[in-house]
């Protein structure tokens, strides 16, 4: 089932999310809605509060090659294990911010643990457009965005845009 992706600024958006106890039939219900959802709009990634729950979830896809298979991951409670020095800098967007766009740099290698649909441990690492995607998506389960890495004005001029942007679709919804 797709579900509504919260726009910033909502004050969900910059909660710490809740640790997971287990991976529960409700929350690999709530992971396969997640990926419809991120898979739909289009997107890479999507953390759970910005479908408005607050647990320590985030499903990613970073296959984008044309005819390439896709490769869904569910992670429950992803933590970054280490991060490399050297640096990436990639033009992020996020589903919480549409059309929006800004440079942010990064760690450009990243191992990460998490607990998988079936509650099993893993590991991986991860570098290129997977070590970003899968930091910002961890940034949402900590309340961060990635204009959080901006410098003040330009934030606050994309937190104005998609003010505007939600009392434009408010006004649409009336």
């Amino acid at each position: 089932m797709k579900r509504s992706i919260l726009i910033h600024p909502d004050p969900r958006l910059k909660k710490v999310a809740d640790p997971v106890a287990d991976s529960s039939d409700e929350l690999r219900s709530l992971a396969d809605d997640m990926l419809e959802t991120m898979y739909a709009a289009p997107g890479i990634g999507l953390a759970a509060p910005q479908v408005g729950i607050l647990q320590r979830l985030i499903v990613l896809d970073c296959v984008k090659e044309e005819g390439a298979a896709p490769r869904p991951l569910t992670m429950f409670n992803p933590r970054v294990l280490s991060s490399s020095d050297e640096r990436n800098v990639y033009e992020e967007g996020c589903l919480s911010l549409p059309e929006m766009y800004a440079d942010v740099e990064r760690p450009a290698e990243v191992t990460v643990e998490w607990m998988d649909r079936d509650g099993r441990p893993q590991t991986e690492t991860f570098d290129g457009l997977w070590a970003t995607c899968v930091q910002h998506e961890i940034d949402h389960l900590d309340g961060k965005l990635f204009i959080d890495y901006l410098r003040p004005l330009k934030r606050q001029m994309i937190t104005r845009k998609m003010v505007k942007l939600k009392r434009e679709l408010a006004r649409e919804k009336a």
